[in-house]
């Protein structure tokens, strides 16, 4: 009975975010893999399409999610309850749409560590993968309030793919690129409540 407690206990501890190797590469589709490989491109167009456009208030809350440089993410205590909202940039018009906030958890179990947007019409629930010292991936799927949350990989219209940062004691951020619909980069801003 104890041989098990101490199994299981150090499993837990060393429990945290699945690594980003040659596993999540397999779980990827083509697509997904496209979107974070182009990455830096698709951002930099984004953030110009906003730019050009915006509002001055929806350009202040840009530069203050788009604020700070990615510090070290790994071990930084992430998990628990959030406030996050999403931010679209560039695509389809309006180029520069601020959501307001929503609540947001993230969890660890012995699989790694886990997001759910638990409130809102448009949710999310996924996995993060370390991707180093300041970065993570994130594979999520995308599901409405009255649906059960499911599976990145269970349809491919609704997977979800981002990098996270950590750019504050208290501030995430997830950026999805290319996001299946509506914009070309979909920032995910997380607070502390």
């Amino acid at each position: 009975m104890f041989l098990r407690a101490a199994l299981t206990l150090s499993v837990l501890a060393f429990a945290g975010p699945a690594l980003a190797d040659g596993a999540v590469l397999s779980q990827m589709t083509k697509d997904d893999k496209a979107r974070l490989e182009n990455f830096d491109t698709t951002r930099a167009k984004a953030i110009a399409e906003a730019r050009a456009t915006g509002s001055r208030q929806d350009l202040a809350v840009l530069d203050k999610v788009l604020a700070g440089k990615p510090i070290k993410l790994r071990d930084a205590g992430i998990t628990g309850d959030w406030r996050c909202r999403t931010i679209k940039l560039g695509g389809m018009a309006p180029k520069l749409v601020v959501y307001g906030w929503f609540k947001c958890r993230i969890h660890q179990d012995d699989a790694g560590l886990w997001l759910d947007k638990t409130t809102g019409s448009q949710r999310t629930h996924g996995q993060f993968y370390d991707d180093g010292d300041t970065r993570m991936i994130y594979l999520g799927k995308l599901h409405y309030g009255y649906e059960k949350p499911g599976r990145y990989g269970q349809d491919p219209t609704r997977n979800q793919v981002a990098y996270a940062f950590r750019v504050g004691p208290k501030r995430l951020r997830l950026e999805f690129p290319a996001p299946q619909y509506e914009s070309l980069l979909d920032i995910m801003e997380f607070e502390r409540p």
